[in-house]
């Protein structure tokens, strides 16, 4: 049986290394990495391919050692608001342009004006602009919340909505509102973060 099956895990750990070499995340590169090595190591167990086995341990290795070093990386965390006129906001938009249409598509720069926005640093890095429309009764109805592709492991998120938990309520916030989400990546991530559906608005209470 296990013969039969088998050939199943290098198929699986040749396509799981295929899909590391394509994300544009260093975290999923290494988890795709790891799992690729897991189902290597599974198919050199069964065949007694030594080589294979040995190389796919040491590879598994470095994996877990990096996938420590990412996860108890002490990152510096920091926020500031902006009015959407500044050069370096103007700049970050305009690069990341594509690739907000495709997590914000009805979004355009002029939205920025006398709304609540801010940006979320990391080690002084932008990783992510945050742009709602504050209503009177509370509810803060997102334009935009946008994370660079290399910082989407859910600390952005994190910060904003826990560790800032009372900036938000300070602005004024009661509930944070997406009225439009056509991205599912960005809908699994707003689900991670604790956002739920009430009467078709997808919503997180501060």
């Amino acid at each position: 049986m296990l013969l039969q099956i088998a050939p199943y895990f290098g198929y699986l750990a040749s396509l799981l290394l295929i899909i590391a070499l394509l994300v544009n995340n260093d975290l999923k590169f290494r988890w795709f990495n790891t799992m690729g090595n897991i189902s290597f190591i599974t198919y050199a167990i069964i065949f007694s391919a030594y080589p294979v086995l040995l190389t796919n341990c040491i590879l598994l290795c470095i994996n877990v050692y990096y996938l420590l070093k990412v996860y108890n990386k002490k990152e510096n965390f920091d926020l500031f608001e902006f009015e959407g006129k500044e050069k370096m906001v103007q700049k970050f938009t305009e690069y990341y342009r594509q690739d907000i249409k495709g997590y914000f598509p009805g979004f355009a720069p002029e939205q920025f004006n006398g709304q609540l926005n801010f940006a979320v640093t990391r080690d002084l890095v932008i990783a992510n602009i945050f742009s709602a429309s504050l209503k009177d009764d509370g509810d803060a109805e997102v334009a935009i919340n946008y994370t660079t592709p290399k910082y989407r492991d859910y600390k952005v998120g994190t910060f904003i909505f826990e560790k800032e938990h009372d900036y938000l309520i300070a602005k004024g916030v009661k509930r944070i509102v997406y009225k439009d989400l056509p991205n599912k990546k960005h809908l699994r991530f707003l689900k991670v973060m604790g956002f739920v559906y009430e009467d078709g608005l997808l919503i997180k209470k501060i």
